[in-house]
Parts: C-alpha cells; sequence; structure tokens
C-alpha cells in the first residue's frame, strides 16, 4: 500500500491528501463500504451530525481490520446546535453515535453569522477539546473575517477549514490565506457536478495525457494544490481509483489549465458562507 502525502497544520497535527467522504452512506451497506475503504488504505473518514449517518461510520470504522488508532474519524457541528449548551451536548452525542472515545476531528459545518453564534459554538470545541472527548478541533466553510474572530475571541486557531474547492470554483485566494496560516485546506465535492466537469477538455487532456481517468486527474490537480480531497465513494472500485490519484504528479501547466475552468458562477449552489444558514 502506498503510503499518501500528508498535509500539516500549524499544530503539527497531520491530514493524509485523500480522505473518504460519505455522505449517503447509511445503514448496513453504508457501514460495509466504509469498513472497505478504510482496509482499501483510507485514513481519513469525514461525516456530520447532519448526514445521519454517525452510526454507520462507527461501525464501519469497528468492522475494519485496521486498528483504529490509524483512522482519523470526523464530524461536524450544525448550525442548530451552536449555542453553548446545545453544542457541548450535540458534541458529545456525535461521540457516543461514533462510538468512540473521542472524536479525531470535530468541525463547525457552517458558521451561520446571521445567527452570531459561532464563537460560542467554537469555545464549545475549545472546552471538548481541553476535556478530552475531541481530540483536534476545526471549521467548515469559513471565511478568513470569520477565522480571525474565533481565533480573536478564544486565542485558538482551527487546523482545517473544510470548504468547497473544485475545478469550477478553484479558491486560490481562500488557499493561500490557509496556507499563511498553518491551516489545513479540505475539499468538499471535490469533483463537483461530475458528469460535466469530467467531460471538460482540459481535465480530458490531462487524464490522457498520464494514463488516468478525469476524476483522477480532477483528484490529482487538488493534491498538487496541497488540498485534502474528500471524494464520496461506495464501491471498493472508486475508492481505490481515487486512492491512486494521490500518486499522479501533474506539472504546473496541468494544474494552471484545470485551474483555469475556474467561473464567478462555479459555486455548487447558493453556499455563500457570508449568507448560507445551515439548521
Amino acid at each position: 500500500m502506498t503510503a499518501l502525502p500528508v498535509r500539516t497544520a500549524h499544530n503539527g497535527f497531520t491530514l493524509p491528501a485523500i480522505g473518504l467522504g460519505t455522505y449517503r452512506l447509511n445503514g448496513e451497506a453504508g457501514a460495509a463500504a466504509i469498513a472497505a475503504g478504510i482496509d482499501a488504505g483510507y485514513r481519513l473518514v469525514d461525516s456530520a451530525f447532519n448526514y445521519e449517518n454517525e452510526g454507520a461510520v462507527g461501525r464501519g470504522v469497528a468492522d475494519a481490520a485496521t486498528d483504529r488508532s490509524a483512522v482519523i474519524v470526523t464530524t461536524k457541528l450544525p448550525g442548530r446546535h451552536h449555542p453553548t449548551d446545545k453544542a457541548r451536548t450535540s458534541i458529545e452525542e456525535s461521540r457516543f453515535r461514533l462510538g468512540v472515545d473521542a472524536t479525531d476531528l470535530h468541525l463547525i459545518h457552517w458558521p451561520n453569522p446571521s445567527q452570531d453564534e459561532y464563537v460560542q459554538a467554537w469555545a464549545a470545541l475549545v472546552d471538548a477539546q481541553e476535556r478530552g472527548i475531541v481530540r483536534q478541533i476545526g471549521v467548515s466553510n469559513f471565511l478568513p473575517e470569520h477565522l480571525e474572530r474565533i481565533e480573536r475571541e478564544t486565542g485558538v486557531r482551527p487546523v482545517v477549514n473544510q470548504i468547497e474547492v473544485h475545478p469550477y470554483y478553484p479558491q486560490a485566494e481562500q488557499i493561500a490565506y490557509h496556507r499563511e496560516q498553518g491551516i489545513i485546506t479540505e475539499a468538499w465535492s471535490p469533483i463537483a457536478r461530475a458528469k460535466a466537469l469530467l467531460a471538460e477538455p482540459a481535465i480530458v487532456e490531462v487524464a490522457d495525457s498520464h494514463g488516468i481517468s478525469p476524476a483522477q486527474a480532477v483528484l490529482a490537480w487538488h493534491v498538487a494544490r496541497e488540498v485534502v480531497a474528500i471524494p464520496k465513494a461506495s464501491s471498493i472500485e472508486h475508492q481505490t481509483a481515487n486512492l491512486d490519484a494521490a500518486s499522479v504528479v501533474l506539472d504546473d501547466a496541468e494544474v494552471e489549465a484545470i485551474s483555469a475552468l475556474g467561473r464567478a458562477d462555479g459555486r455548487m449552489f447558493d453556499g455563500d458562507p457570508r449568507t448560507h444558514e445551515e439548521s
């Protein structure tokens, strides 16, 4: 099994370059797919309270032949649980549902700035880390202004910010900001609108030149940009193909050609962190 490249945060915490997304991997079938993925080589598994599959993720981790200590289990705190007391309970409930002694990485799912409660949520994660029920803490869909505020008010900087990144929405400025701050960038929906994206001539050309699939070319683009990609894959064939993409090396021209697909309306949906509200 080839070791995946790793990305390192400001405190020394590391993540592998490719993780396993689990959205809509539910029930026994979902748990089986997750266990198979872990045994195929995934060491990062991404979930969320709102995916309603923390039980399946926990079962998959437990059923895998791979030692639990080798797997980084991630979940996310939902918007409706930002207030202090709700956040504390939600964090504990996620741990119980996952069946772990501590969540390896716990994120705030969205800032929901109009509610102005994300600092409370962050403080609850800081407290959970101090109590030992969460090992590492981070955020998702936060802008620099949100990141700076939570650090200013708590003294603690996130290790991860999971954001929308794909060739239609490259996020070069935000990724550069994260790099300066020692925050690992994770990409959700890293292959975007797969059917349309994977037919793009620029991506097909890169794929053909390396003898790989268009999806692997996109994942290799993420790796070249030092972004952790977490594509969902239920079949072992797709899981192993995604892992194999981490060993593909693109040159600067290929990375630039794929990045040039970015566009102003490239978001998957109306998910501007300044206005989006997640329940």
